[in-house]
């Protein structure tokens, strides 16, 4: 059924960035599930897949009776699936998990930036499809051996006030800082495990671009993800606990590219938006002070990264442009 109201430059706009997203990960998914021996891994993709795919076309149609045109984003043309596997095993879960969290955050902002019911339908079957993923990719880790929990801690035995006004800096009574709460936990170990996955994402990248700097771009990225592991590490060392590691998905020694460089650096700075996004929200939780300030370092490191990268995409041609509002000073103009 047609529907007679027309989208909002927030719908076109969220839709626009939906899509994009979407074919990266189809563009991917289709390269991984390619390389992928293990029958449950291969499901877990093909069925996000085939899922996405659908999603993925109902933007196209809601552009197509808008008049709207559809974005050119990733095609099989950015994809080399003869290239041999560019990291080891269950990489590719661990990066799908690691999509469906981004995907999971911003479907549900999108759906509240909605006001048409059939656009506000479609981001709630949004928010479901990774909500779902996210679960299989976490069971199926979990199973293998390869995910690592956050820290365990005694359970509190009552309800507690805050009494010193020093807890706000880190600092107790005799001036040792004290150690992270729950809260600071779970948002800093959510920076680090992101940043451990980065990691091993850039050092395939860096291994597998054609472009010089590009390459040079990614070793860039992959230092400073290392950075902010060590810088993290530090932090939740000094409360005895300890980082997360895994034995799997790594990078191999192959340099054969499996994606374009467009392809590469679009989702190097996707997943650097993503870590914007998620380093303000764990910054405005924190209740230790020094730990805004070292969150705060790390995003303004990010977001010189990320500014960098889209330089680089405009300088390329390869940085696609969101569709814009009028502009009524040079409609005006072209009058005289």
């Amino acid at each position: 059924m047609a529907n007679n109201t027309p989208i909002t430059s927030s719908e076109l706009g969220t839709l626009w960035m939906t899509y994009s997203k979407n074919k990266l990960l189809l563009q991917m998914l289709d390269y991984f599930i390619e390389k992928e021996k293990d029958k449950d891994a291969k499901d877990i993709m093909s069925y996000y897949y085939n899922s996405n795919k659908k999603l993925t076309n109902e933007i196209e149609q809601i552009f197509k009776s808008e008049g709207a045109a559809i974005p050119i984003a990733f095609t099989s043309n950015d994809v080399h699936k003869d290239a041999p596997p560019l990291w080891d095993n269950y990489f590719d879960i661990l990066f799908l998990r690691l999509m469906m969290k981004l995907s999971l955050g911003s479907n549900a902002l999108h759906e509240g930036m909605s006001y048409r019911s059939d656009i506000v339908d479609f981001y709630k079957r949004c928010i479901d499809l990774p909500k779902e993923t996210y679960d299989k990719c976490n069971r199926f880790l979990l199973k293998k051996g390869i995910l690592a929990r956050p820290p365990y801690v005694s359970m509190p035995k009552e309800a507690e006030f805050i009494e010193q006004k020093t807890y706000m800096k880190g600092i107790k009574l005799f001036g040792n800082k004290r150690t992270l709460n729950t809260v600071e936990i779970a948002h800093i170990y959510n920076v680090l495990e992101s940043n451990v996955m980065g990691t091993q994402l850039m050092t395939g990248f860096a291994q597998a671009a054609k472009e010089s700097e590009v390459r040079d771009y990614f070793i860039e990225g992959k230092e400073l993800a290392k950075k902010i592991v060590s810088n993290i590490t530090q932090v939740m060392q000094e409360s005895d606990i300890q980082a997360p590691s895994t034995w799997a998905g790594r990078a191999t020694d192959s340099t054969a590219p499996p994606f374009s460089d467009k392809m590469m650096m679009f989702c190097s700075t996707l997943l650097s938006s993503f870590a914007l996004g998620a380093n303000a929200i764990g910054t405005s939780l924190s209740l230790r002070s020094d730990l805004p300030k070292k969150l705060m370092e790390i995003a303004i490191d990010t977001y010189q990264f990320a500014s960098k990268g889209g330089q680089l995409m405009i300088k390329h041609n390869w940085l696609e442009e969101p569709p814009q509002m009028e502009d009524r000073n040079e409609l005006t103009k072209s009058k005289k």
